[in-house]
């Protein structure tokens, strides 16, 4: 086996040489940039939801396809199997995805379980399929109070976990309840102005990203396990 003589613990063969080419659209780019939303709430006149509809419209005016996942009834996680139409229901939406939002109140200084839940019923893998990893993100979170951006901050950690890639614009809606309607369409404001940016922003994102996602998520350390798994099997056939 072939060394590099400064990189001694490096496997030559499993190392990936970057280059402009690789980074070529890769499929079929026909269709709509394909956009999950997810809200934190499940009140009647919940501001979280009206945000989400907000942007959607956003997203579909850019020439997205969006799906808004509806939280109701979706279990907690772990207490039901995953064969639950709920659950089967966000799984395949966040498969169908290229981009997700998400947006959430912020209680008791954090995300509510509502969104929380929606976020844990994802798995990191789903056998051979990973339902997160390489979709663009989008954080949001309304306030009843002072602007804060304690929940933006901790779906920017959970995005991460979930091997996505957070944009960096962000929205938090201070004082939500003087920022909508009573139809629940939010008010010109410099705040509607941000969330515009963010939409403008992920689709962006979404565009460069789509047909690039698998290499720029293909790991050195998990082709070597993968080739490592491989010789094994070998060997264990002899």
């Amino acid at each position: 086996m072939s060394t590099i003589p400064h990189l001694p613990n490096l496997r030559p063969e499993q190392l990936d040489m970057p280059t402009m080419d690789k980074l070529a659209q890769q499929g079929s780019l026909a269709h709509p940039p394909r956009i999950l939303l997810l809200y934190g709430s499940l009140r009647e006149r919940s501001f979280s939801r009206f945000l989400t509809f907000e942007a959607a419209r956003i997203l579909e005016h850019f020439g997205a396809e969006v799906r808004i996942f509806d939280p109701m009834d979706l279990p907690m996680a772990g207490s039901v199997p995953e064969t639950h139409p709920k659950v089967v229901e966000l799984r395949a939406l966040s498969l169908w995805s290229e981009g997700q939002v998400w947006c959430s109140p912020e209680r008791h200084g954090a995300i509510t379980a509502v969104m929380k839940n929606q976020i844990d019923w994802i798995p990191l893998e789903q056998g051979a399929l990973r339902p997160s990893q390489g979709r663009t993100l989008a954080v949001m979170q309304v306030c009843g109070g002072s602007q804060s951006f304690n929940v933006v901050n901790t779906m920017r950690l959970l995005g991460r976990w979930m091997r996505m890639f957070t944009i960096p614009n962000q929205s938090s809606v201070p004082m939500a309840y003087k920022e909508f309607d009573d139809e629940g369409r939010m008010r010109a404001s410099s705040y509607y102005d941000r969330v515009v940016d963010v939409m403008e922003e992920l689709f962006k994102f979404t565009l460069l990203m789509r047909g690039r996602s698998d290499y720029l998520t293909d790991r050195y350390s998990e082709r070597s396990e993968r080739a490592l798994r491989s010789i094994n099997a070998q060997i264990d056939k002899i």
